[in-house]
């Protein structure tokens, strides 16, 4: 499947080392490699961790294609009524390739 329609929409992006990156999408190519603008990674703690949630602004960001899971549109009026610093939840382990 191309992730053409999803050009210059926000996207989220899930990497093979757990990491959890929204961003505008300028560009993909036939080997799953993304370029993102306004990139921010969002840093989901446990809830028995006395640190907050947080959001870490990358801003322009390259992803290898080889370290995509997943990635798929943001519903931008959803996303934007979470105060995602107060999200708690498990964290996501990275793939192993075997």
């Amino acid at each position: 499947m191309s992730l053409q329609p999803y050009v210059d929409k926000k996207v989220l992006v899930i990497t093979a080392d757990g990491r959890t990156l929204t961003g505008t999408l300028l560009s993909c190519d036939q080997l799953t490699n993304l370029v993102l603008s306004h990139t921010i990674e969002r840093i989901i703690r446990p809830s028995h961790d006395p640190e907050p949630s947080a959001e870490v602004s990358h801003g322009l960001y390259l992803i290898r294609g080889e370290s995509v899971v997943i990635c798929g549109m943001v519903d931008e009026e959803l996303d934007g009524q979470i105060e995602w610093t107060q999200v708690r939840g498990s964290v996501v382990s990275g793939i192993k390739h075997v």
